[in-house]
């Protein structure tokens, strides 16, 4: 099987490089409404693998409001874009204000041609 950090062009170079990224509760600042808790992540991974550790859970609203920005954050952007500066993204729900970080956690090696 084929990890696709793994994958090669035609040529036998990858041809693009992606983050992969952490997206942590980072606080909560009102009640805990879907159950998640600070340190609660789930990871974005070989450009579009979604994953949550064995047993745990993440909000789909919560996931929602952050999705449009993580093929951004997947990418190296200008020093200067507000993106690449901030990293925090709160969900939507107003009880809980709940507050979740991105972290870029490794930089991978991929081809396009599996990806699209």
């Amino acid at each position: 099987m084929l990890n696709v950090s793994e994958a090669t062009s035609g040529n036998g170079t990858p041809d693009m490089e992606l983050y992969d990224l952490r997206v942590t509760v980072d606080r909560i600042e009102g009640r805990s409404v879907c159950g998640l808790k600070v340190g609660d992540y789930f990871e974005l991974v070989n450009s579009a693998e979604l994953r949550i550790p064995d047993g745990k859970h993440f909000c789909m609203y919560a996931i929602q409001s952050i999705a449009p920005l993580l093929p951004a954050k997947q990418r190296q952007l200008p020093a200067g874009d507000w993106l690449e500066k901030d990293s925090f993204v709160a969900c939507p729900d107003p009880e809980e204000r709940l507050i979740m970080k991105i972290e870029r956690i490794r930089k991978v090696q991929l081809n396009s041609e599996d990806l699209t």
